[in-house]
């Protein structure tokens, strides 16, 4: 176990310094302490872009009015009037509870304020994550079981 004096004095450490987090485990036991508070859902232009993004695949330039706006957020560049829902912390995504159970969302799925759109396992624990907008979701950026990063887009939810 770690001792309160020790936190206390360690939390007043990072305060007055420029780091941001740190994680340490002693006597079995992690601690992580952050200043930067986690963020889940915020406008795409606020947002990081993600590390290991693909390159987005050509939209034919000869497409007709509707199909050429239809293909925006598929071509990985979100549509301005969806919202990000980003990963609050480093850990495995799943869609689903189980292996074997249906995933929570889909694309198209409608969603409303505080339903789950999917699981963050993290140090063996597993974290629901919860729309904090009602809307449908456009799009899934991350594939199952894949692992995510802190800030990294997870859906676009269309709150139209």
């Amino acid at each position: 176990m770690i001792d309160l004096d020790f936190l206390e004095r360690l939390i007043q450490a990072i305060d007055q310094s420029s780091i941001d987090s740190i994680e340490i485990e002693r006597g079995g036991t992690k601690v992580r302490i952050g200043k930067t508070p986690p963020q889940t859902v915020a406008p795409a232009a606020a947002m990081p872009v993600p590390m290991a993004a693909p390159a987005p695949a050509a939209a034919p330039a000869a497409a007709p009015g509707p199909s050429a706006s239809e293909a925006a957020p598929e071509a990985g560049a979100p549509a301005s009037h969806l919202v990000d829902v980003t990963s609050p912390m480093v850990g495995t995504f799943y869609r689903a509870p189980a292996p074997d159970a249906p995933s929570y969302v889909d694309v198209g799925s409608t969603v409303g304020q505080g339903d789950t759109l999917c699981i963050i396992e993290a140090m063996k624990l597993m974290n629901e994550l919860e729309a904090e907008i009602s809307g449908t979701v456009a799009e899934i950026c991350v594939d199952n079981a894949e692992p995510v990063e802190y800030g990294q887009v997870l859906f676009r939810i269309d709150p139209s």
